[in-house]
């Protein structure tokens, strides 16, 4: 038989939950869904096809960190949303799981690891995994209601630490970073020579005005690397476009020096279409359509879901910000996978928080992108079946 990395060996063994929704499945009985993420199948406001047919869409003129008329369209929607940047401090890429790629690239040599949050969503060990790159966790405290604490950060570096990763929001939490967060954080990377790289793919999202909320790392005085990363796949709801962007920022020297050499990684991929960055001044245009009417459902499914919690109920639905999901916190009997296949039964898929490596507690959690007419509707069993549990 022929040798594979040892990198590539994922686990494939299916879990109970997965065993159960398949078994649903075969019979015809596909249960109300509430872990759908794909804002393309859920009735929300697409761009027109035109939008995709720009013209000089088959010439070949490669740059390697994207079409100026592209990065100054990412900059022009940056600042539309007051963050003012340069153009020439983008990078464009396939998908922002491709910039991490590069950035592992960049930052890291085999062995080497990043921080990374948790509870947080279940990507980011796979994509180090797979640049020979080690992952470690550093917990967000469900005291500060899963917001940054830099002391957590600093207690989980170790010798081989080049980053820190943070999701702002946090995803599925919910929780923005706040200034003093950042200055503490800022301070932690500084003294130890780290980089920060801050996903703010959901940053658009949030539910209400705060004071004192960072929404971005870009264009911020900061004393050390900084790569903000977001694209076309939530900004605008359009995954299937693979078109992603990192802002690189940070002190002068170390800037210029990260975005030479992302050219040449990037060069050597060329991996972003002609087609979507000559329309993606169109596509940033219908950005602020699909978001309004993402943040009306949003709010709406996720008022329904507290209203729906009987009072004294064991249960309840925790304290957010912004972004698409919402975290349930369950007791710890019968726990997160017992009520996740009871719900299952009553015909409601939700997903544990153990998908998400959450701590010190049982935890479900639910996307709030669900149709309204299926969320409502799934309403009924869920709180049954959470009130038989408790």
């Amino acid at each position: 038989m022929s040798r594979f990395s040892l990198r590539s060996d994922f686990s494939r063994t299916p879990n109970p939950l997965a065993e159960a929704l398949a078994g649903l499945r075969a019979q015809g009985l596909p249960p109300l869904d509430l872990t759908v993420s794909n804002p393309t199948r859920v009735g929300l406001p697409a761009p027109d096809a035109g939008a995709l047919h720009p013209p000089g869409a088959f010439d070949y003129a490669p740059e390697a960190l994207g079409l100026p008329s592209a990065r100054e369209a990412v900059a022009g929607y940056l600042r539309s949303r007051g963050t003012a940047v340069s153009p020439e401090h983008l990078v464009l890429s396939a998908s922002t799981s491709e910039s991490y790629g590069w950035l592992f690239k960049l930052l890291c040599e085999p062995g080497d690891d990043v921080l990374v949050p948790a509870p947080c969503y279940p990507l980011f060990e796979h994509l180090a995994r797979l640049e020979a790159v080690q992952t470690r966790s550093y917990r967000l405290p469900l005291a500060h209601g899963f917001g940054l604490d830099a002391s957590e950060v600093e207690a989980a570096l170790g010798p081989r630490t080049r980053a820190v990763l943070i999701i702002n929001p946090g995803n599925p939490t919910g929780h923005f970073l706040h200034e003093g967060e950042l200055a503490a954080l800022a301070d932690v990377c500084a003294r130890h020579r780290l980089a920060l790289i801050s996903d703010e793919v959901f940053a658009d999202y949030a539910w209400a005005p705060a004071p004192g909320r960072v929404t971005t790392v870009a264009g911020r005085a900061l004393p050390m690397p900084t790569f903000s990363l977001s694209g076309l796949s939530k900004v605008a709801g359009l995954p299937g476009l693979k078109l992603g962007w990192l802002h690189v920022g940070g002190p002068d020297a170390a800037r210029d020096e990260a975005l030479a050499r992302l050219e040449w990684i990037a060069d050597t991929y060329l991996s972003v279409a002609t087609p979507v960055q000559l329309a993606l001044p169109g596509l940033l245009a219908h950005a602020p359509v699909f978001q309004q009417a993402l943040l009306e459902r949003v709010r709406a499914n996720r008022e329904h879901l507290v209203r729906a919690r009987p009072p004294g109920a064991t249960w309840d639905v925790l304290p957010a910000q912004g972004g698409w999901s919402a975290v349930l916190r369950i007791p710890r009997e019968p726990g997160e996978e017992a009520t996740c296949l009871a719900l299952l039964e009553a015909g409601v898929l939700v997903q544990p928080g153990y998908f998400y490596d959450f701590g010190g507690g049982a935890f479900l959690v639910l996307s709030l992108l669900t149709p309204p007419e299926d969320f409502t509707a799934a309403l009924a069993p869920l709180t049954r079946v959470l009130g038989e549990a408790g």
